[in-house]
């Protein structure tokens, strides 16, 4: 199919990490999430990961979590990333704080491994930079300067240090952007 060829590119250009999305902020399993992640696979990407993008307005954050790790059961996947970025969150920290945190908690006790996707300015607007809530998870964070180090991090969020890095937006590889 199309999607394995991709993932055989990627792949074949280096690649060894895939996190698919697998929750739509509107609210709903991606629908091809699955065959994402069996496609990564079967191409030979090592690491494949999935994220969850919440949907606020739709409430029942448990719900959301529960929905997307029935959609994955048994398929071969690492961390589920929860991606927090200024999206139709509440203008109450407080409240976008207890989303977030029975998310999480909602993903840990189902077993899944829990990482965090967002930038220091996502989580300064979205919570406040001084809330930790979240910080014994490993963070993914977003700083679009073009360069694959963390020299340019600056804490926040009780995290000290990140786990990944997304330094660069609007690449196409292989036919996938």
């Amino acid at each position: 199919s199309q999607l394995t060829t991709v993932f055989g590119c990627l792949k074949q250009s280096g690649y060894e990490f895939a996190i698919i999305r697998g929750f739509r902020s509107s609210g709903s399993v991606d629908p091809y999430v699955v065959k994402n992640i069996e496609n990564a696979r079967a191409a030979g990407i090592p690491y494949v990961d999935v994220y969850l993008f919440p949907c606020v307005s739709c409430g029942n954050p448990g719900t959301q979590s529960a929905e997307l790790l029935s959609a994955i059961s048994g398929q071969n996947y690492g961390m589920v990333w929860v991606d927090i970025e200024v999206y139709a969150w509440t203008s109450s920290k407080t409240t976008n704080q207890r989303f977030i945190t029975e998310m999480v908690g909602n993903l840990t006790s189902r077993g899944a491994k829990v990482g965090i996707y967002t930038s220091y300015y996502n989580w300064e607007s979205i919570v406040g930079l001084d809330w930790t809530g979240v910080s014994r998870y490993p963070l993914w964070y977003a700083h679009y300067d073009n360069s694959p180090s963390f020299g340019d991090f600056k804490a926040f969020g009780g995290w000290s240090k990140p786990s990944i890095k997304q330094y660069a937006g609007d690449k196409t590889v292989c036919g996938a952007g």
